[in-house]
């Protein structure tokens, strides 16, 4: 059974698009809790388009379950991470002018400073980056504790033949992720339509998705959306 992280991001989107009060992301996570989230996912961007500091101090303190920070590695952010404690951090790339994260995260060595930093006050470190066997030696080399595979491309792909190339591409990458040790999660791009096929190699422990949620539940409501993301990853 898959844990679900649900991305509560562009609720506050909605709420920055007119520099207000509503609707509030920690009512978003109360929700989600409720129905199904075993994680709440929050990307706190240099440019805070979306959620804010302020979003994730509050959300540190009413969460249940766990919370899941992304972040780029910018001393800064390490300052920030360090100071609230998310459960775990996961390390993420980011271009202020990109709509939505590209890709995944080029590794490089001394990252491990950075994670040893996070590891030594107990929170958990994970790591965005794409399907490649050599870029997972590199996440165990530097000490991450989880993998976040990055799922855009399955996400966009349209030939079948294709779409199969890459499934197989991530079951790779799962099996040596769970063998070097790490958690084995993945994200990005996710929907109700395409995440079957990856819950159904049964390698994935967790699943993050948030703009499919968000925009299923304009229609629905977010406890329904959550509650069938999370009947269809279990």
């Amino acid at each position: 059974m898959a844990d679900l992280g649900v991305n509560i991001d562009h609720v506050a989107t909605l709420r920055q698009a007119r520099m207000g009060n509503e609707p509030e992301p920690n009512f978003a996570t109360t929700i989600a809790e409720q129905n199904g989230a075993d994680q709440i996912t929050v990307h706190l961007r240099e440019d805070r388009r979306h959620i804010q500091e302020k979003d994730v101090r509050i959300l540190r303190d009413i969460i249940c379950t766990r919370l899941n920070l992304e972040m780029a590695v910018t001393e800064k952010m390490v300052k920030f991470a360090r100071n609230v404690k998310p459960d775990t951090v996961t390390f993420v790339p980011e271009k202020r002018q990109e709509l939505t994260t590209e890709g995944g995260l080029i590794l490089q060595e001394n990252f491990a400073e950075t994670i040893e930093l996070f590891k030594e006050i107990d929170i958990e470190v994970s790591v965005f980056i794409e399907p490649r066997l050599s870029t997972i030696e590199m996440a165990k080399k530097i000490g991450a504790d989880a993998v976040e595979i990055h799922t855009g491309k399955y996400a966009n792909l349209k030939d079948r033949r294709a779409i199969q190339e890459e499934i197989n591409k991530i079951e790779e990458a799962a099996i040596l992720i769970k063998r070097l040790g790490m958690r084995v999660v993945a994200g990005h791009g996710l929907n109700y339509y395409n995440v079957k096929k990856l819950v159904n190699l049964n390698k994935i422990e967790e699943f993050n998705i948030g703009h499919s949620i968000i925009s299923r539940a304009v229609f629905v409501g977010l406890a329904d959306a959550v509650k069938t993301m999370k009947d269809l990853i279990t």
